[in-house]
């Protein structure tokens, strides 16, 4: 067979089910190889959209998501993608095609050396260079994009060897079983928590996969040990739970990190060095912390634990679960204290109906609206924090935010890709001005998949979190000021719906209607947020102060 068809069959023995991309000349026969199989080609309008939706389908479904771009400036075009699913720990693989690399007679015209491109920014990369290589190439890439820590790979198939016969048969997926930590380090692991006045929990970034969210659900009932998460924790466990303590959404001085510094030993569940560090270790306070992850803990000056419990993640929990026994010494009075003030100070500011709408009346309504299996997207920008800290995740991946690259102009494609794997969701994205515009091009692509998704466009028309930390800084507003289009005539053009808010009451009640209706919607929502420095920082000093 043709080469190119031997690629698509063995991305089908992979489960592939969608490929996101814009071919190019050098993809036609990949293309023509696509059009033959039962893998659906997703034609978005930029390769970054499509990187971002191929990354978001990994992390929902655990299984590797495809883009594909041709050479040159398409493949560049995937540098950012790459990044996000490689720092935020998505399994991801980009196709990028390439000029003829036997008999090329067109020079250098688009000709980038992409692998070495790739190389820094992903677990693998590589040119596939005789069509009998592919079954091998394929399935050593979906083995590194899926074993822990998941990530980014890249293959590039130049032009001739997609065209090249071969008779090559498939390499076989095996089975992997993960590693489970030792005995030995399990009962330390229960020896520590059963000896501390104050134990807590913490979930991060490397719990938020499968079966980790009900074992350390069991965890917690058995032993009613709190928790606390980071941001792209949230959501592991159901955070309207009773013993949620908080999301360490700020650096420092929140409710939250006066739990965290009260506690003697924290068990510091997946733990990943991509997120800010929730808390920072002191030689010699007397804090001790448990390491449970899939590997080992990377030190450094504030995070040395004195323990690592390594292995599978769900595992390890399951075991010190089923050996430890709740202790009658645990003193967690404190930390309910700090929590009832948290949430008395989240009211103050929920019920605000000042307009421009404040962040956390924003976050509030968008919680009521939504189920408790709807999915939120976020881009990036200030209000990420507010939603962090005030938005409280009931299952796992229903608040997707990136705290690992950060990057704007995920939202949207993040929110299409959501709805596709899961159609019977609501399914929301929250976007400032600024990184909307950075990929809107795909409301096209939403409204022509048909796609029932709300688009919340928090418009303070600037760059705010940058101009927020700016004026932080005492420099003068310079830089970051700039003009919208009209937002609501600009999804009409595309064929979604749009609506202005004029009013804070106006939100939930518009929000609401438009989950009913199946269409592509975009609402237009002022947002002040001059207010956030009262509201993080001095509120949050004066009640610290009543603890």
């Amino acid at each position: 067979m043709k080469s190119s068809d031997l690629f698509v069959k063995a991305l089908e023995a992979e489960g592939v089910e969608y490929v996101f991309g814009i071919p190019g000349e050098e993809n036609l026969d990949l293309l023509e190889s696509l059009r033959h199989s039962s893998i659906k080609l997703i034609l978005t309008r930029h390769e970054q959209g499509a990187g971002f939706m191929a990354a978001t389908y990994g992390r929902l479904t655990g299984k590797v998501g495809v883009c594909l771009s041709t050479l040159g400036p398409g493949a560049t075009n995937l540098v950012t993608p790459a990044a996000y699913a490689q720092l935020g720990a998505m399994p991801m693989l980009m196709i990028t095609g390439q000029k003829p690399i036997k008999t090329s007679k067109q020079g250098r015209f688009q000709v980038i050396d992409v692998v070495d491109m790739m190389r820094p920014i992903t677990k693998y990369t590589t040119q596939v260079v005789s069509g009998d290589r592919i079954p091998s190439v394929v399935r050593e890439a979906f083995r590194l994009a899926h074993e822990e820590r998941p990530g980014a790979v890249h293959i590039e198939l130049p032009e001739d060897i997609a065209d090249e016969p071969t008779n090559t048969a498939l390499v076989q997926a095996s089975v992997v079983r993960r590693p489970i930590a030792e005995y030995k380090a399990i009962n330390k692991a229960v020896e520590m928590i059963q000896s501390a006045k104050s134990p807590l929990l913490m979930i991060s970034a490397g719990a938020n996969r499968k079966l980790t969210s009900k074992m350390l659900s069991e965890f917690i009932e058995k032993t009613g040990v709190p928790f606390v998460t980071t941001q792209m924790g949230k959501g592991v466990v159901d955070e309207t739970h009773e013993l949620f303590m908080g999301n360490t959404a700020l650096s420092d001085n929140d409710f939250v990190h006066r739990v965290i510094n009260s506690a003697d030993l924290i068990i510091n569940v997946g733990h990943d060095v991509v997120e800010k560090p929730p808390f920072f270790m002191q030689a010699g306070d007397g804090k001790q912390v448990i390491h449970v992850n899939f590997e080992t803990a990377s030190v450094d000056p504030v995070y040395f634990p004195q323990l690592e419990v390594v292995g599978d993640i769900a595992n390890s929990i399951w075991q010190i679960k089923e050996a430890i026994t709740k202790q009658s010494h645990w003193q967690f009075d404190y930390f309910h204290k700090v929590h009832d003030a948290c949430l008395a100070h989240k009211a103050e500011s929920e019920d605000d109906d000042r307009f421009p709408i404040l962040p956390e009346r924003f976050v509030r309504d968008v919680r009521k609206a939504m189920p408790k299996d709807g999915i939120v997207t976020l881009d990036n920008g200030v209000y990420k924090i507010w939603f962090a800290r005030n938005y409280h995740a009931a299952g796992p991946n229903t608040l997707l935010l990136d705290n690992a690259l950060a990057t704007m102009g995920a939202g949207l494609p993040s929110a299409m890709a959501a709805k596709m794997v899961h159609p019977d969701k609501p399914v929301i994205t929250v976007c400032g001005d600024g990184g909307f515009m950075m990929n809107s091009q795909e409301l096209e692509t939403a409204v022509r998949l048909n796609l029932h998704i709300v688009v919340l466009i928090l418009r303070d028309d600037a760059y705010g979190m940058i101009k927020w930390k700016q004026a932080n800084m005492e420099f003068e507003n310079y830089g970051l000021d700039y003009g919208n289009p009209d937002f609501v005539k600009y999804v009409e053009s595309y064929g979604g719906k749009g609506w202005r808010i004029e009013s804070a009451d106006e939100l939930l009640p518009r929000l609401e209607s438009c989950l009913k209706e199946p269409a592509v919607h975009l609402i237009d929502v002022p947002v002040d947020y001059s207010l956030n420095d009262e509201t993080l920082n001095n509120t949050i000093r004066e009640l610290s102060r009543k603890l």
